[in-house]
């Protein structure tokens, strides 16, 4: 008998996931969250239970939102590539085509390939911390990365975009269309999606879960960093990319931060990555070419930030790295893990998409949240017997 609120439909197929994401509550490790699986298209897990606030007065919903935090690029991406697959935006001509300031400093050369594969070298904004004034005007942004100096020499290393890379693809975007990232993301995929998904959440009376910290969160604000030294060191590269660039203020959902403010359900997010490799309700949102360019590896290897082992295609994790392990199932597939538990994936061969929207943060850094480990395992086991 649960002794939270819960509700949701489980496939007889998938019923291990129905288990694995209840036990997950049974352990004491959540307060709310919800997950769901596509499966040929169609949804066949969609789960939600707990509470959206930790002091239990709201039942999470099919339509809670949660913050996204670095699943939030999974938007930006799947914009881009959108825009890249109906219009003449090549991924191999240099980003100062369209956006001739950035070519400053030695960004000539940058293409988009080179952001979506945190390839760039454009890591920081340490010359210029995002605020909530240049988050809501969004141009102090954009002169930002164009004054940036790469880190390194644009495509001879990778390491993880954390803060520009929304920011990078939003200002492209802008560029060729006219339009925000989010304006974009807003009008061409999650409204013929019917996807609850927003970089810009317009609507303020949306039901929101509240985030707990998360340990990564936590060392991001200030706390004692332990044994991760670069965090200490405001000249580290990650000191740099991460602290020494992010924004302090408050978080307002209104506004647009492409890099880690995205809100979303877990039913959206799992209906957007299905849309990614097959079609959903008569929708495939980019091509099979371009799907299969999506999962090609395009960085592999230590990354310059994060100081891990981290494999990337096109603005996806791919395996194998300790956050986006092979040995879980996942050796086939692409998605993004969050800081805060949140993960999503698809796997094109299996047909498969996945989304995990918690409250509750990490409390692991560096691997595979064990909740997360719990519902992938399950659901690869399950795909397995589905014939």
């Amino acid at each position: 008998m649960h002794d939270y609120p819960h509700a949701g439909t489980t496939d007889g197929a998938f019923a291990e996931v129905d288990r694995a994401f209840h036990h997950n509550f049974a352990t004491g490790t959540e307060v709310g969250a919800a997950v769901c699986v596509y499966h040929r298209g169609r949804p066949v897990v969609d789960l939600w239970a707990g509470w959206a606030d930790p002091d239990h007065h709201n039942p999470w919903t099919p339509d809670t939102l949660t913050v996204l935090a670095s699943p939030t690029k999974a938007l930006a991406t799947t914009a881009l590539l959108h825009l890249a697959d109906r219009h003449p935006l090549d991924l191999d001509t240099p980003i100062a085509a369209h956006w001739p300031e950035f070519a400053r400093h030695g960004k000539d050369g940058i293409t988009p390939r080179m952001v979506l594969s945190h390839r760039s070298g454009v890591v920081t904004l340490d010359h210029a911390p995002l605020t909530h004034d240049a988050l809501r005007a969004h141009t102090p942004i954009a002169q930002a990365l164009a004054e940036a100096r790469p880190a390194w020499t644009p495509d001879s290393a990778h390491g993880y975009h954390a803060t520009t890379y929304g920011h990078l693809v939003s200002e492209l975007i802008r560029r060729v269309t006219g339009q925000t990232v989010g304006q974009y993301f807003h009008h061409h995929i999650a409204t013929p999606l019917e996807l609850d998904a927003h970089i810009g959440l317009k609507d303020p009376h949306a039901p929101l879960a509240t985030m707990l910290e998360s340990k990564a969160e936590a060392l991001m604000a200030g706390a004692d960093p332990g044994e991760v030294e670069e965090l200490r060191d405001p000249t580290s590269l990650t000191y740099r990319a991460t602290i020494g660039s992010m924004s302090q203020d408050p978080a307002d959902p209104a506004v647009e931060d492409p890099s880690y403010g995205g809100l979303a359900s877990a039913r959206a997010m799992a209906r957007l990555f299905a849309a990614l490799v097959g079609t959903v309700d008569g929708i495939r949102l980019i091509s099979p070419a371009r799907t299969a360019e999506l999962t090609r590896p395009h960085s592999t290897g230590p990354c310059q930030v994060m100081y891990l082992p981290l494999t990337w295609g096109l603005g996806m994790q791919l395996a194998d790295s300790p956050v986006f392990p092979a040995e879980s199932g996942l050796k086939n597939s692409f998605g993004l893990s969050g800081a805060n538990g949140v993960f999503v994936f698809a796997d094109p061969e299996a047909e498969l998409a996945f989304a995990y929207t918690p409250n509750a943060g990490s409390a692991q850094m560096g691997g595979m949240d064990e909740r997360v480990r719990g519902l992938v395992e399950a659901v690869f086991h399950s795909v397995g017997h589905t014939g």
